[in-house]
């Protein structure tokens, strides 16, 4: 793979609550391209709570973020059309807004509009290639029961999932049940409840499920099981990590599990590779493929698995994962800064969308009557 890119970005924050682990996978991204020597010129572009962006050049550290942007960082927009990008909205050229030249930007948002389709959509309509899922796959990943209907669909084993609202009176699985946000990920706002009275009273309790929410059976004797694959100029598997609880008394694999001490998935608790029979470890790589392609993976995706009772299941894939599961390429090894240059170069070689106006020649509009006799 010969690198031709010169000049790129790195967007991470964003208004989710995910907002602090997405500002540790960015740093840690944009200290792994500046360390790399591969390119001109490594920007950071930070996302804000409120939704604003800004642009930073040169190191910075994760405590500079604690209170929003830090010194010294310009205010940027992301403007649409054909003349797209980020452009800095202080620094004049010409009589128009200085654009910042970049030819690709590296997205490490987690959760809300940067992992949902949202911030994918306007890069595409700004004319920005970027790393990580489309618009489509995105949205996809992010809905956790058109997620599991489509994994299902595809052959893979799934627990039942209903979507929960106000109203419903009965489920076609016993309890204990999980209530899930339907669109979130990170384990945040799942509870585990023993009926589906307590179930309903979450959707007004709890903020995260306000949006939507799933349930399904609490299956407390399956764990965790999880895979990474990066689709770019091949498909490659990770190692299989199995993610430990903290404490025996967790119900779940909890955001603590997951984040702990502000370091992020690195310093989680895990086997990896875990300790499971190879016949297991088959069927996860498989069934890891499977998913991908139905779900339309692109850049690095993280497979969520359960395992027990001899059978696997898929739970739901991540599509922007904490540290872009950089620990996980133990098998074969594949370095940071290797992992973002396949990123990068896929944002180029296979375009997220490529929108087209084929067979809107005018014809249509040339033939038509007034408007007004079309409204009778």
């Amino acid at each position: 793979m010969v690198n031709s890119l010169e000049k790129v970005g790195v967007l991470f924050g964003g208004p989710s609550p995910e907002h602090d682990v997405s500002v540790l996978t960015g740093l840690q991204a944009v200290r792994a391209l500046q360390d790399s020597g591969r390119y001109l010129k490594v920007v950071s572009i930070f996302w804000s709570k409120n939704g604003d962006f800004f642009s930073i050049e040169g190191p910075s550290e994760a405590k500079d973020y604690a209170q929003g942007a830090p010194n010294g960082a310009e205010p940027v927009s992301l403007v649409l059309g054909g003349e797209g990008g980020f452009v800095a909205r202080r620094r004049r050229v010409a009589a128009r807004f200085e654009r910042l030249e970049l030819d690709s930007v590296a997205v490490c948002t987690h959760g809300g509009p940067g992992e949902d389709g949202s911030i994918q959509g306007a890069l595409d309509l700004a004319g920005v290639s970027f790393t990580g899922p489309s618009a489509a796959s995105a949205a996809l990943g992010m809905d956790k029961f058109a997620a599991g209907e489509v994994a299902r669909a595809a052959g893979l084993r799934t627990l039942p999932r209903v979507v929960l609202r106000s109203g419903l009176t009965s489920l076609p699985f016993a309890g204990p049940y999980i209530v899930k946000p339907r669109f979130g990920g990170s384990s945040i706002g799942i509870d585990v409840v023993a009926d589906l009275a307590t179930a309903l009273a979450r959707l007004n309790a709890n903020v995260h499920l306000r949006r939507g929410a799933v349930i399904e059976p609490y299956r407390s004797d399956l764990y965790d099981l999880q895979i990474a694959l990066c689709c770019f100029p091949s498909l490659t598997l990770s190692a299989i990590e199995r993610p430990l609880r903290a404490s025996a008394s967790h119900e779940i694999l909890n955001y603590a599990d997951k984040y702990v001490g502000g370091a992020g998935m690195d310093a989680a608790a895990r086997e990896l590779p875990a300790k499971i029979p190879p016949e297991l470890a088959g069927s996860i790589r498989q069934d890891a493929i499977t998913a991908s392609t139905a779900l339309g993976a692109r850049g690095v995706a993280r497979i969520d698995f359960l395992a027990g009772d001899g059978q696997v299941y898929f739970n739901e894939i991540n599509t922007i994962p904490g540290s872009l599961s950089r620990h996980l390429f133990v098998d074969p090894p594949v370095a940071f800064a290797d992992l973002l240059d396949r990123l990068l170069l896929e944002s180029i070689e296979r375009p997220s969308a490529q929108y087209s106006a084929a067979g809107a020649t005018g014809a249509l509009l040339l033939d038509a009557k007034s408007i007004s006799s079309k409204l009778g």
